[in-house]
């Protein structure tokens, strides 16, 4: 999803490729910490790890503020679990990069482009269901 929440900023963009890069859900803070979104939900890496496979396997369509969809397709797509980065990046200090998911997306609307471009849309913003559970503090 294009749109939404500047937390969450588009972190690169390619023009040759019409392609956009970012952070579509950060879930814990570098030190391990529960970072706690725009709806006052906490994600657990195991359900969000579900919810982006459930989403590349199922849509893998782009829309804008949770409305107008098939303007753009992710691309790639990387979740950030401690196991997956020290895995696959084992030089890098465990809890330098925070837990969530990466993504990219190539923006096949020329008019949603130019939105990009303009910086009227500004980053990501998933959308999604689940069962709220009360956190013990």
């Amino acid at each position: 999803m294009i749109g939404g929440m500047t937390h969450f900023a588009i972190s690169k963009v390619s023009d040759e490729m019409r392609t956009v890069w970012g952070w579509a859900s950060q879930i814990e803070d570098a030190a391990g910490n529960p970072v706690v979104d725009s709806q006052g939900d906490i994600i657990l890496p195991d359900e969000l790890q579900k919810a982006a496979h459930d989403y590349l396997l199922h849509s893998r369509d782009g829309g804008v503020m949770h409305e107008e969809t098939g303007v753009a397709t992710i691309v790639e797509s990387f979740i950030t679990t401690p196991e997956t980065v020290s895995a696959l990046f084992p030089g890098i200090a465990k809890g330098a990069i925070p837990v969530g998911w990466c993504v990219a997306f190539k923006v096949h609307d020329t008019e949603v482009w130019k939105r990009v471009k303009s910086g009227e849309l500004s980053g990501f913003s998933i959308a999604g269901t689940g069962e709220r559970v009360p956190v013990e503090a």
